[in-house]
């Protein structure tokens, strides 16, 4: 343990280096950026940037990266060495200007339209509330991204916008407070990661996998997770170990990996992180996705990020535990040992409520992916309908408030289980439902629909723009009052009235409450395809630039870019697909039917009797290949017929058309796996790859 305190964040260039190593002056200057949101010093870049450059040479890096997150959701970089011409030689340096801007390639990322390959020009520039690190002996400065115009092409700019925005409200509501040293509010984000592990030889034997990241083809296991005995089990050395390498991985990289553990699912896992800030969370999960897949290749894993890359098993999330502090370390969604007389939580509380309720939509299409798809709905994630879980607890609070009714009820309460040598501890006000969207767990709500290797910014912008919105609209209201509390009552009990559709706390898993959900009026959004024209619906334009989180030009851009994704992976998928078929299983299915014919007539020549079961495996296994075989073909022609479309149509007829004969050909496929033997099929099966770990 002594070591790991020695060397957590031995590789980031934080507060302790940057004290350390700046002049005096220039570490305050840099200091009120990043903690108090003023404007960046320019002319403290020159010292910023030689001190880094020091710094990552002592630490043996040789080059330096504009680390930034484009549209792929993923990160890019592109590396230049600290070296320059002189004096005959070389001289090792690193100017303020390379630290501030970049110029990477803008016209081939996701960019929606608002560049063409004849507009190349794109710039990175250095977000100095984020920490420069150091990965694979290069230093990587964390930036946004933006086309020659300024508009913004990356996931960063618009989340560092969203921040700033949420402080500016909830500062309003704080100054109608006691404002108790409050000067700056900040939203932080703890994200759960969850992934598969599955051994690298055997992934490299699977098309499907090397090229989709999921199973396009595999029958079940005759052991899948019925037992529940992986959940919290007992960890392998090999697992183990690998494990133990991701942690000081990031703990070189200032990350808080603290929480890991077995999931649901055989061969899943868990890895979670302590609190920070949105932003450096947004970054730090980035990091801790690029840090598992990589270490795994040493363990002679791979890492499965993919939301669904089992048919038959739980797939995987990734919880965004989402929350508002102050600069002080008051967390205003602690509801305090009286809650219902804590009227600040109660102000910020119904602003959330109010907020989801009035932006189901944009919370849906946050999380609207073709992987994630496979999830939500099914009974292992939160369904595809919008709620929040409050509580018994702080819902009889709420409807005591709104119907003006007294509220006496003991919070101390002590947990006894029976066994008079085991202690007593506190019990929570509230149980917890995994079946919930967005539940409140205490002093936080989280977030649960988002899917494993989503990138957490998306999420984290529209929680911190809608939730601005609300206090914002509850600010202009609250700062023209003659009688606060009155006013604050009314106000309160007024949005409950209107938003308490959205509460529920019960199983969300269940049927009864999709038609329950009807009748209150919430969205079901069924898939991607349906989530995306959500995104530009005029209030939810008008949302985003009123507040110039975005510009109508970069919202109609990412439109068009979740849109053009969307298709691309499931044409992606269906091409895997029918090269697998037609190349690997059709030929191995075929193989075996020969073998069975010439088994059913040798028995007849030599006038043997055969067995009972012999023809019936054959005119079942014909059956099938001749049902596989137009299988093959019906997903051929979808995509043929969508050529040449425009993306969102592609979009609607890969989901009502593409996806279902999708289904139908694995369905097929899967029946012959399971007829065919094993020596001939082409594929590791789950067996092996949820086992041999």
């Amino acid at each position: 343990m002594r070591e790991i305190k020695q060397t957590f964040g031995s590789m980031v260039f934080n507060e302790t280096v940057m004290q350390e190593r700046l002049p005096k002056e220039v570490y305050r200057k840099l200091q009120k950026t990043m903690n108090e949101g003023k404007v960046l010093d320019v002319e403290i870049a020159s010292a910023v940037a030689n001190a880094m450059k020091d710094w990552a040479i002592e630490k043996g890096a040789t080059h330096y990266t504009h680390w930034f997150q484009p549209m792929t959701g993923i990160t890019a970089e592109k590396h230049e060495a600290f070296i320059t011409p002189g004096n005959g030689g070389i001289l090792l340096e690193f100017s303020g200007k390379e630290l501030i801007k970049g110029e990477p390639d803008a016209s081939s990322f996701p960019n929606g339209g608002l560049r063409a390959t004849f507009e190349a020009r794109g710039y990175t520039t250095w977000d100095p509330t984020s920490y420069a690190f150091i990965k694979d002996k290069t230093l990587c400065i964390p930036t946004a991204f933006c086309t020659f115009d300024g508009l913004s092409l990356d996931k960063k700019t618009p989340l560092l916008r969203s921040m700033e925005l949420i402080h500016q409200q909830a500062m309003r509501i704080i100054r109608l407070f006691d404002h108790e040293g409050i000067t700056r509010v900040t939203t932080t984000v703890g994200s759960e990661q969850e992934y598969f592990l599955v051994d690298r030889h055997l992934y490299e034997q699977r098309p499907d996998l090397v090229l989709c990241k999921r199973t396009l083809f595999g029958a079940p296991a005759p052991r899948g997770q019925e037992l529940e005995d992986h959940y919290f089990g007992m960890i392998n050395e090999r697992v183990k170990a690998y494990m133990q390498e991701v942690d000081e991985e990031l703990w070189k990289l200032g990350v808080f990996a603290k929480t890991e553990h077995k999931e649901v699912a055989p061969a899943q896992f868990e890895l979670a992180p302590i609190f920070t800030t949105a932003n450096i969370a947004a970054d730090h999960n980035q990091l801790m996705m690029e840090v598992l897949q990589k270490v795994a290749l040493k363990h002679g894993y791979e890492c499965l990020l993919h939301e669904k890359p089992y048919e038959g098993i739980n797939g995987s999330g990734k919880h965004n535990n989402w929350s508002i502090v102050t600069n002080n370390g008051i967390n205003l969604l602690e509801p305090g040992k009286t809650p219902e007389k804590n009227a600040r939580f109660l102000l910020f509380l119904t602003a959330i409520i109010k907020a989801v309720d009035d932006y189901q939509d944009l919370l849906r299409v946050s999380v609207a992916t073709a992987g994630n798809d496979h999830r939500l709905g099914a009974n292992e994630a939160p369904p595809a309908i919008v709620s929040i879980f409050l509580g018994t607890e702080l819902t009889n609070i709420l409807e005591a408030l709104e119907q003006d009714l007294p509220y006496n009820q003991t919070y101390e309460r002590s947990m006894q289980i029976g066994v008079d040598v085991l202690p007593e501890f506190p019990k929570d006000t509230t149980d917890r439902n995994r079946t919930s969207p967005f539940a409140f767990t205490g002093n936080k709500f989280e977030f649960r629909m988002l899917g494993s290797s989503l990138s957490i910014s998306c999420p984290n912008i529209i929680l911190n723009t809608i939730v601005a919105d609300a206090l914002s609209q509850f600010a202009d209201r609250l700062e023209k009052s003659t009688d606060f509390k009155q006013d604050l009552n009314k106000l309160i009990k007024e949005t409950l009235h209107q938003h308490k559709r959205i509460i529920f706390n019960g199983n969300g898993y269940g049927e009864e409450w999709v038609e329950e959900a009807k009748q209150r009026g919430l969205l079901n959004i069924e898939n991607t395809a349906k989530a995306i024209p959500y995104y530009i619906a005029d209030k939810n334009v008008k949302l985003f630039t009123k507040y110039q989180i975005y510009t109508k030009e970069e919202m109609f851009a990412r439109d068009e870019i979740l849109f053009d994704t969307y298709s691309k992976t499931l044409h992606i998928e269906a091409n895997t697909m029918i090269r697998m078929a037609s190349q690997d299983i059709l030929p191995a299915a075929i193989r075996y039917q020969k073998e069975l014919l010439t088994t059913l007539q040798m028995k007849k020549q030599l006038s043997l009797e055969s067995d009972p079961a012999e023809r019936p495996l054959y005119d079942t296994l014909s059956k099938e290949i001749k049902d596989f075989t137009l299988a093959i073909q019906q997903v051929k022609e979808i995509l043929e017929t969508t050529k040449g479309l425009p993306v969102h149509q592609i979009s609607s007829i890969y989901a009502d058309k593409l996806i279902p004969l999708m289904d139908t050909l694995r369905q097929h496929g899967d029946h012959l796996e399971e007829m065919v033997d094993r020596q001939t099929w082409p594929y590791p099966q789950y067996t092996d790859l949820l086992y041999r770990i």
